[in-house]
Formats: C-alpha cells, sequence, structure tokens
C-alpha cells in the first residue's frame, strides 16, 4: 500500500500522474459512491483516478441524517429486498470495514394506539431484527424490545406523557458521513489510486461515439488536464443529469433532487438516552443522538434551484420545530438551534410526483461507449452501488479483471482499532491527553490516530483545544490540510470537522484561528488567510439570512449572496 497523505503536494502529483498515462478507470464525483467506487476499482488492480469538482463528500454526502440504516420504512414499502441489502451493509461497516466509525445507536418508536399499533409495529421491527441476523453480519447489535409507557418515560424522560401508550426500542447505526468518504477517499489512495479535490470535469473526450477520457480543470490554479481512460464513470449524483449534458447524452434515466434539512441541538435540551423515530404525515422524523447535540430531521420536498447550495428556509425549520415539539415536554425554540444543514438526496425519476415515494433503488447504465452512469441508492448501500458501476465498466475493458474485494478490505483507520481502544487508558497517560480526548480521536481516525499523536508530539500546543470548540484539538486542523485533502477553510469547519454545526456561532469564532493552523501547510500569506476568514463569515451570513426567508425561491438567493470560490 502507498502512503494515503493527502496533502497539496499529493494532489499536484495526482493531477499530473492522471494526465501522463491512460488509465483503466476515471471516477468522476468524490461523494460516498464515487468515493467507494474508486476504492473498488483500486482494489481489483486497475488503474484508477478520481476527480471532485470541490471537495470531498462537499454535496449530498455530507449532509445526510449521519445514519447506517436499513430504511424500516421501506419494509412497509414492502421493498425487502432493499433492507435486506441496506442490513447486510450496516453489518459489515460495524463488524469489519469501519468499526472506528460507524456505532451502534438506540432509537425509541412511541406508540400512541393501544392494541393493534404495537402488533403492527413490533411485528416490522422483530422483522427487521430478524433480517439483520439472517444476513450474517447482525449479531452485534441489541435485539429490540417493547416497553410500557412508564418504562418508556424512564428512558426518555422528554415525552410528554400523552405522546404514547407504549414504546418500542430498536438500535441502527451512525456515522460522521463526510469523514467516512474521506477515509474511503484515502483508502482508495493507499491502493494507488490518484485523487484529486478542486479538479472540475469541463468536458468529455471523444473519438467518434466513445468517450475516451475527461477535461479536468484545476479550480485552484486554472490549469486543464487531459485525463485519457478506457472507461469514466459519472457517479455525481444530484449533478448526474448536468454532467451527462456535457455530451448532450442524458442517458435512461433521469435524476430528481430532493431536498432534506436538519437541526441541530444542544444535548440538554432534550433529556433522553436514546434515539427517537417519530412518524410525520409524509415520512418519519428522527432524533438522533450526535456527541453532545441532537440531530433533528428531515423533510423530503422537491428541489429544482441551486445544487451546490441548498438552503434550509423558515418553514423548513418550523415545519421540524413543529413536528419534534408535538412530543416533547418542553418544547424547542429557535434559540435552541445551533445549526442548520440542507441536503439533496438524488432519486431516480418513478411514476409518483412526491419525492417521498420516489425510489431508493440504484441504476447504473452504459448510456455511450467508455461512459458508466450510477445513480440513486442511499448512502448504506454504497459499496453496491460501486462494485455494481466497477462490474459495468469491467464490461467495456478488455482484460482479465478480478471481482470485488471490497467486502473484505477495511477503510484506513479500522486495522487495529479495537486494539488501540482497549488501550486508550494507557495512550492518555502516555500522551498526556484525557482518556476522553484519546477516545474522540479513535473514534474519529481509528488506528491513525497515531499520526495526530505525532503532530502533537512534534508541536505540543498542537495539543490544545480550540477555544471556541474545544470538542477538537489544533491538531485535527493542521491533519486535515496535510493529510485530509482539506484545501480551504471551509473543509475544515464543515467537514473536516462539524464545527459549522455545532456551535451557535457556526465557527465563526474559531474561523481565524483555523485559517491559521492550515496556511503553513497550504502556503498561505496574511492576505489570503483574511480572504479564507472573509469568505467563510459571508457563507455563513447567507446561511443565516436563508433560514429568515419564508420559502425556497427567497431562501435561495439569499443563500447564493455569498461567493462559491474563495479568491486565492
Amino acid at each position: 500500500m502507498r502512503t494515503a497523505t493527502l496533502g497539496p503536494a499529493e494532489r499536484t502529483t495526482a493531477l499530473a500522474a492522471m494526465a501522463e498515462r491512460e488509465l483503466d478507470v476515471l471516477v468522476v464525483g468524490a461523494g460516498v459512491v464515487g468515493a467507494g467506487t474508486a476504492l473498488d476499482a483500486a482494489t481489483r488492480g486497475l488503474s484508477t483516478g478520481l476527480v471532485e469538482a470541490r471537495d470531498w463528500a462537499s454535496g449530498t454526502s455530507s449532509r445526510s441524517s449521519k445514519l447506517i440504516h436499513g430504511g424500516l420504512r421501506y419494509l412497509e414499502m414492502l421493498d425487502f429486498a432493499l433492507v435486506r441489502e441496506a442490513l447486510k451493509e450496516r453489518g459489515l461497516l460495524l463488524e469489519r470495514l469501519a468499526p472506528h466509525l460507524v456505532k451502534p445507536v438506540p432509537f425509541l418508536y412511541p406508540l400512541q394506539h393501544k392494541g393493534w399499533e404495537r402488533f403492527y409495529a413490533g411485528s416490522g421491527v422483530a422483522l427487521y431484527d430478524a433480517m439483520s441476523v439472517s444476513s450474517g453480519h447482525g449479531r452485534g447489535l441489541p435485539v429490540h424490545r417493547h416497553l410500557t409507557r412508564k418504562h418508556a418515560l424512564r428512558v426518555a424522560p422528554a415525552l410528554k406523557k400523552d405522546a404514547l401508550v407504549g414504546a418500542l426500542q430498536y438500535y441502527d447505526a451512525q456515522m460522521d458521513d463526510a469523514r467516512f468518504v474521506t477515509e474511503l477517499v484515502r483508502t482508495a489512495a493507499s491502493y494507488g489510486a490518484e485523487v484529486a479535490n478542486r479538479a472540475r470535469v469541463i468536458g468529455f473526450l471523444r473519438e467518434g461515439e466513445r468517450v475516451v477520457g475527461a477535461l479536468v480543470q484545476d479550480v485552484e490554479g486554472g490549469k486543464e488536464y487531459e485525463v485519457r481512460a478506457k472507461q469514466v464513470v459519472n457517479a455525481t449524483g444530484v449533478w448526474t443529469d448536468d454532467t451527462q449534458g456535457l455530451i448532450n447524452e442524458r442517458g435512461q434515466f433521469h435524476v430528481r433532487a430532493s431536498k432534506g434539512i436538519h437541526l441541530v441541538v444542544p444535548k440538554d435540551r432534550i433529556h433522553s438516552s436514546t434515539g427517537l423515530i417519530l412518524r410525520t404525515e409524509k415520512s418519519v422524523l428522527f432524533v438522533i443522538p450526535w456527541g453532545r447535540h441532537w440531530i433533528i430531521g428531515t423533510t423530503d420536498t422537491d428541489w429544482d434551484l441551486d445544487k451546490a447550495h441548498p438552503a434550509a428556509s423558515s418553514a423548513d425549520i418550523d415545519y421540524l420545530l413543529q413536528h419534534v415539539n408535538s412530543v416533547l415536554n418542553t418544547p424547542l425554540t429557535r434559540d435552541d438551534v445551533q445549526g442548520v444543514y440542507a441536503g439533496l438526496r438524488p432519486l431516480l425519476a418513478g411514476e409518483s410526483d412526491a419525492t417521498s415515494k420516489l425510489s431508493r433503488e440504484h441504476t447504473v447504465a452504459h448510456p455511450a461507449p467508455g461512459l458508466v452512469v450510477v445513480a440513486g441508492g442511499k448512502y448504506t448501500t454504497y459499496r453496491v452501488m460501486a462494485k455494481d458501476a466497477v462490474d459495468e465498466a469491467v464490461h467495456g475493458l478488455d482484460q482479465r479483471v478480478a471481482a470485488c474485494v471490497t467486502e473484505d478490505t477495511p477503510l484506513l483507520g479500522a486495522e487495529g482499532y479495537k486494539a488501540l481502544w482497549n488501550a486508550r487508558a494507557r495512550i492518555a497517560a502516555r500522551t498526556g491527553l484525557h482518556t476522553v480526548r484519546v477516545e474522540h480521536l479513535l473514534n474519529r481516525y481509528g488506528s491513525m490516530t497515531e499520526e495526530i499523536l505525532e503532530l502533537i508530539l512534534a508541536a505540543p500546543s498542537l495539543g490544545e483545544p480550540l477555544p471556541a470548540a474545544d470538542d477538537y484539538l489544533r491538531a485535527e486542523i493542521v491533519y486535515a490540510a496535510s493529510h485530509e485533502g482539506a484545501r480551504h477553510l471551509d473543509d475544515v469547519l464543515t467537514r473536516r470537522t462539524r464545527i459549522s454545526i455545532e456551535t451557535f456561532d457556526r465557527g465563526t469564532r474559531s474561523a481565524r484561528l483555523c485559517a491559521e493552523l492550515m496556511a503553513p501547510v497550504l502556503g498561505w500569506d496574511a492576505d489570503q488567510i483574511d480572504r479564507e476568514v472573509e469568505h467563510y463569515e459571508k457563507r455563513v451570513e447567507a446561511e443565516r439570512e436563508s433560514q429568515r426567508q419564508p420559502d425556497d425561491l427567497t431562501a435561495d438567493a439569499a443563500r447564493l449572496g455569498a461567493p462559491d470560490i474563495v479568491p486565492i
């Protein structure tokens, strides 16, 4: 395996290397599916490139509900195959592929009707558990249990007494979605993939009808590269139709965007030891434990405005607060909301006009020789989507290619994680960090935590927390720029950490210090530090303004008031 360091020098080298020789596979888009596709291709021995116009996971894959789950509501839709597939993937991630990143999380489902609802919902959850165990990878999670109202209120005292007659408790899993994608990209790089963010595809290379590569622009420096490849995989999610438009070929299906927004509130605002899942008139609402916070979401509405920066409106926020307050003793207010984020689901257009009823199945197609498109699906099943995309690409390669091995390929940081977890008290004693700090690092970096500790050993001040976001150490900011491909302040505050949604100031108080920590790694001077901070502050203000607007149109206009690209 090669080094998995993704610093500025490695990015420059990767872009040059992609242009030097014909690749077997070039993947466009570094969300979870694109990153997974690059890993799949690289681990089959194929020469692989991965380019992303913005940052790893900067679209849908950093703005999800952060759940790895089978999807209980798909059981109700009788989509047993999708649930079974997702539950197998959940088990693989928990047990083998990413135990440092994917963790069990309990949910309480309040029952509001006596008799029939307990039987109906209980049968569904029992089937859910049974399908998980039958997948061969579900024995690590506790099975569901039935609770009386009294017992449920002990577990979740925040609930109104009249909001339930009893409850069911079951388990799913969660992760930091952006961090997961970053580790996927680094793992792909460690197996030989050439990877570059801020590298936009501005056209495809053609020989007759055949796609033979892509014209890639370095967004940072403006230089253009001709990257030739035997097969190009379009994994651009909600941008699928736009990317296909570069060759005047939409393909056999259409991808629609559905907006989902989430609120982040402090842990002490909801007194509960478990997450909640509530029914709404359209879908389900989750209240998800998230460190020292709760994530509340999500909405499900059609979106046909700016895809890069979907905006949460005042109406979206009110919708979530209204529904969660319907079951809480102490209602939440706007003042309780620390963070808000909005993301777009890439849904395959179906016969229904309601986005909540569109398929979460995925599709792989070969619309033109040399070009594969993968779209749809859900975060949990990214590995299956990636496998299917590479299988399709392999049909166009004139060579024998090994079968998929990602079911047995742990992500970077997984190997040795459990042993280090067992030794966390000893690591704390050795480094002088509190055990809680060591646990935080292990659950973000796994066995790669040693690289963070080396930075602190070389510069002890990096072992200090950020003053305005003390969940994170200064070393993590440096590491994001030196090892994880962070190119701008927004990358660090929004995706490498979650400071932008976990603090009431949305990261503005941490911005300058973080920029100063990144500057030596990225070669920024004082003027560039100022530009980075100013750009971030404008982005936060534009988001705040959008969240005061009454509807999608006005919220979108407000959000677009901030510049998209940081000037260099």
